[in-house]
């Protein structure tokens, strides 16, 4: 072997080898720039844990302890108690099942007009709709107070439900995904005298259903998490959702805000939501991901 032939080998070796540190140092650099990130996510709910299980004395220190000297479980009896937990479950359960079950029909039902059916101005109305995305929700808050208030749906299950049905990213989501479907299933099947209706039931909503899942959810996680509106037009005791009613449920009569109590009932309201993202997480991912593939 030449001499020259033994240096390229020896160079070609050097070159992999500052290749191979290169890749490692910004692998290294990657993790840990993650690892601070998810550090940086996770502290708040680690803070949130710890403060539920101190004591209020504890809670107080000028010098805050990340672990609690003493451990009381008791916080979550007391907040499930103290908050009326069970009620306020009771009501936010009910608007989050009947409007999700009422938005997917009304979906489901949309997407596939716009998907399938051939009418005329049916691409304009759909641009028109997708307009409509652009406007801030906030906008609407005053127009529907006055509409609800002039209904006399004010305090009712009825005003934390209808107003909000229809939803226009979600039709354009699944409507997306309809669109995926190749169109000789459905001119095939209008040919065997196959109903609108049931072609949409046996052949376009089984093949979307990991973005029906996903739809699912986030109306799940919507309803759960809504606290403005609620506040404004239902907050008496017999519709409060359970957002609002952390809000005030904890103060005691000197003014004083019982915090770990407090943290206690957040973490119980937070878990179903932490359950539901561990969980089902590939659903939404897989629902988003089918969605966005076909324009």
């Amino acid at each position: 072997m030449s001499e020259r032939k033994i240096m390229q080998e020896q160079n070609m070796q050097i070159v992999s080898a500052r290749s191979r540190i290169i890749r490692g140092c910004v692998k290294c650099f990657t993790y840990a720039f993650l690892i601070l990130m998810a550090a940086v996510v996770l502290f708040p709910f680690y803070w949130m844990v710890i403060s539920s299980l101190k004591s209020l004395e504890e809670y107080r220190l000028n010098v805050p302890t990340f672990w609690p000297r003493k451990i009381l479980l008791s916080n979550y009896a007391d907040a499930f108690t103290t908050a009326s937990l069970g009620r306020l479950f009771y009501n936010t359960m009910i608007v989050g099942v009947v409007s999700t079950l009422l938005s997917l029909v009304i979906t489901v039902l949309s997407a596939f007009a716009f998907a399938r059916l051939e009418f005329k101005g049916r691409d304009a109305m759909f641009g028109a709709l997708l307009a409509t995305m652009m406007i801030p929700g906030e906008l609407f808050t005053i127009t529907n107070y006055a509409t609800v208030t002039s209904f006399g749906w004010m305090n009712t299950y009825t005003v934390l439900i209808v107003p909000f049905l229809v939803s226009v990213f979600y039709i354009y989501l699944l409507r997306q995904n309809f669109m995926q479907i190749p169109n000789e299933l459905y001119l095939a099947a209008k040919v065997d005298g196959t109903s609108d209706l049931k072609y949409l039931w046996k052949v376009m909503v089984p093949l979307s259903l990991p973005t029906l899942i996903s739809i699912t959810i986030l109306k799940m996680m919507g309803a759960w998490n809504s606290y403005i509106w609620p506040r404004l037009v239902a907050n008496d005791e017999a519709h409060r959702m359970i957002t609002n009613g952390l809000r005030n449920a904890f103060t005691e009569t000197t003014g004083d805000v019982n915090y770990p109590v407090q943290m206690a009932a957040v973490a119980i309201v937070s878990a179903p939501l932490f359950l539901v993202f561990v969980f089902l997480r590939k659903y939404i991912m897989a629902g988003v991901s089918r969605s966005g593939i076909k324009g």
